[in-house]
């Protein structure tokens, strides 16, 4: 069984220099029909039931969902990290199960990231010895190493050892060893968790470029969904195994526009009033003051006008009524806590 610190440094030191990567409309990575389970017999458990997504080069692809969703797994499938009962995985046409030590030299991962650099070393002798990994002369390399340094203003702790630095420090070395490598492909888990703002805003900007100027492809995972809508090109999202959505941020957000209004009338309802709203339209989040109430109301665009109206019928003042824009947050829980939402999401 290949470890994490394998995948970390598993690759060829007689190569000095990545070969340019041609053009090409072929995806990049390739899940094909994959699943796993644990256990036998009665106490067997379907983590993953048969995915499948391609991903293409120069793209960031955020892979989203909650404990147990399955998320996990696909990732450690991809790397290789676990063998899957049925299905296959890719890399640049390379079977990572089969080869796995050339699909090394295309991939590079940050997994549980305070964990994935030597802490008895300093910071700069974790980003040199990781670049010698990867087949670079450190020395010829020192430039991007400061600079790196300097990105993640590690620059006063460069020659601290990684073990006396903080949860959030050792984060950030742990994505500059990541970053000084040269793949074709990147793996990050929470890459942002322990980053103040200034860093993990660097981070995104670092996250786009690794895509849009050096070619490379993103894979994600995170809890922070600003980072998820700042940067993916694409989210797939998980639950109870399966994929119950895979489409850009845009569409997602377009697709649950306009379902949801914040209504402000003056004074309260009446209990008949509000009886008669919830009889007919979802509310939320309802807060009724002295001089005010307001709430949210899910509804479709045909039910606005009916909306009003009873508003009006039950003599209520309205104050505003909002179109309320969800937030990537908002319609990742809708997603994975409510299936009607998920039917038709899917999307390739």
């Amino acid at each position: 069984m290949v470890t994490e610190e394998q995948l970390l440094s598993d690759h060829s030191q007689d190569s000095l220099q990545r070969p340019v990567r041609e053009q090409s409309d072929d995806p990049i990575v390739t899940v094909s029909g994959l699943e796993k389970v644990y256990g036998k017999g009665d106490d067997a458990v379907e983590a993953v039931k048969g995915v499948d997504f391609d991903i293409q080069p120069e793209t960031v692809v955020g892979i989203l969902g909650h404990n147990g969703a399955g998320k996990t797994t696909v990732i450690k499938s991809i790397l290789a990290l676990i063998v899957p009962t049925s299905g296959t995985v890719t890399v640049d046409g390379i079977d990572v199960h089969e080869n796995t030590s050339a699909a090394y030299e295309k991939m590079g991962a940050m997994l549980e990231g305070a964990r994935n650099t030597y802490w008895r070393l300093t910071v700069r002798e974790n980003l040199e010895i990781f670049s010698v990994i990867a087949g670079n002369d450190y020395r010829k390399n020192s430039a991007r190493i400061d600079e790196l340094i300097a990105q993640f203003k590690l620059g006063e702790k460069e020659d601290t050892p990684v073990r006396e630095l903080s949860r959030g420090q050792k984060q950030k070395v742990s994505l500059a060893c990541t970053m000084v490598r040269d793949t074709d492909v990147v793996f990050l888990d929470e890459p942002t968790l322990g980053l103040d703002v200034e860093s993990s805003r660097k981070l995104r900007r670092e996250l786009r470029r690794l895509a849009d100027h050096d070619g490379r492809t993103v894979l994600l995972s995170s809890h922070d969904m600003d980072v998820i809508e700042d940067v993916c090109d694409r989210v797939i999202i998980m639950n109870q195994g399966r994929i119950i959505a895979d489409d850009t941020v845009d569409n997602l957000i377009e697709l649950f526009n306009t379902q949801m209004y914040e209504v402000v009338i003056e004074g309260r309802l009446d209990a008949g009033s509000r009886r008669q709203l919830e009889s007919n339209f979802v509310l939320k989040n309802v807060e009724e003051r002295p001089e005010t109430t307001k709430f949210e109301a899910q509804i479709t665009g045909e039910e606005f006008y009916n909306l009003v109206g009873t508003l009006e019928r039950a003599g209520v003042t309205i104050d505003s009524i909002t179109d309320l824009e969800p937030d990537f947050d908002e319609i990742f829980l809708r997603l994975s806590t409510d299936r009607s939402h998920a039917e038709g999401v899917k999307h390739s």
